[in-house]
């Protein structure tokens, strides 16, 4: 054999034994990869499930309602001479709204009240006559009639003299007002809005269902976006005695106390209807429930180890789910009292994961979340 073949060969050898180590070198490295990747540690957030105190409630939304508002107008055309009351003012029943010209009207109710005096004075002294027979009974029933023809149209002016002068109905709050002095109302024009604040309506739909669960002089609780985190209290007033067939709601109506006025007429509401005496339940957030096809479930974290030491694993658990409130769910059978539970980061986990519980940011678990408002 040549020396050249000799150098040849040391070459392959030493190729194919590079080739072939590098091949076990990467058979190696994977394999430990793969051992240290077996079971990765998760972070999950976790919670104790605890027993809280809960109000059954019906939840609905709504609009509030004027327990007394009106449009005020005009009955009446006439020319608006003077408007006393300012917009926003509150006033009282009967104050003098709007005052339109009635000169006119007043001089003809002068001169139907000179006839009537007149009227008043002929029957009289005509009745004299017939006690002593001077005139018949006839002339004296046609004073009579008379008379009574010249009051009644002394009333109906007074009536039209009265009308040019539009009052309050009823004390409460007026609106802003439309009109000007100088210019000319026809019937029906809108003046100016008037409402009562004292205590407003809640009128808002249930279904059909929780009929049973209705009664007058039921507590409510409102609450409005204007005023976060407020909540005014009222009770139902009235409840409809007939379900809409298209919709299968029951119509309701709640007396809302409002003695600082801050809820107004045509204000979106939300509304709840304490229903039942206070019960306890089992309170996890919402979050921490998986809803399947097969089931709810739940992550429990458990004690356990990892290459023998200790570590933290989870299990999951099938769970009955009862009523909800905000961001919480009440768990009627699945879990105990004081097991901590998932509520985020559950979708990587299966039975036995390895986890590590960091809760520096956390979901929502209040039972009425309110916006966030900057």
């Amino acid at each position: 054999m040549t020396k050249r073949m000799i150098i040849m060969l040391a070459s392959l050898g030493v190729l194919f034994g590079g080739i072939f180590g590098f091949q076990m070198f990467k058979a190696n490295m994977i394999k430990k990869y793969m051992s240290a990747n077996m079971s990765p540690v998760l972070t999950v957030t976790a919670i104790k499930a605890e027993m809280l105190p809960w109000q059954p409630q019906m939840k609905s939304v709504g609009s509030l309602r004027a327990v007394k508002g009106v449009d005020v107008t005009t009955e009446i055309a006439g020319l608006v001479r003077s408007i006393p009351f300012k917009s926003g003012q509150d006033i009282k029943a009967g104050a003098l709204l709007v005052q339109l010209n009635a000169d006119p009207d007043v001089a003809q109710m002068h001169a139907l009240e000179a006839a009537a005096e007149l009227a008043e004075s002929v029957y009289q002294r005509d009745r004299a006559q017939y006690a002593v027979q001077a005139i018949s009974r006839a002339q004296l029933d046609v004073d009579s009639a008379d008379l009574k023809s010249r009051r009644a149209q002394l009333e109906q002016q007074r009536a039209l003299v009265s009308k040019k002068a539009i009052h309050a109905p009823f004390s409460g709050r007026m609106g802003i007002s439309t009109v000007q002095v100088g210019q000319y109302l026809n019937p029906g024009d809108k003046i100016a809005t008037l409402q009562e604040l004292d205590a407003v309506y809640a009128d808002f739909a249930l279904p059909e269902q929780e009929l049973s669960r209705l009664a007058l002089g039921q507590k409510v609780s409102i609450s409005s976006d204007s005023y976060p985190g407020r909540k005014f209290s009222g009770r139902i007033s009235a409840i409809d005695p007939k379900v809409d067939p298209s919709t299968r709601n029951i119509q309701v109506e709640a007396l809302v106390y409002n003695p600082r006025h801050e809820l107004l007429p045509g204000m979106y509401a939300s509304v709840s209807v304490d229903a039942g005496k206070s019960q306890r339940f089992l309170t996890v957030p919402q979050t921490a429930v998986s809803f399947n096809p097969y089931g709810a479930t739940v992550y429990i974290v458990e004690e356990g180890k990892q290459d023998g030491k200790p570590a933290l694993v989870v299990r999951q658990n099938f769970v009955t789910t009862g009523a909800t409130r905000g961001d919480q769910v009440a768990i009627l059978s699945g879990i105990k009292e004081g097991e901590s539970v998932v509520t985020s980061g559950q979708i990587k986990l299966k039975n036995g994961s390895h986890v590590i519980v960091d809760n520096k940011v956390t979901p929502s678990n209040d039972s009425e979340p309110k916006p966030a408002y900057e």
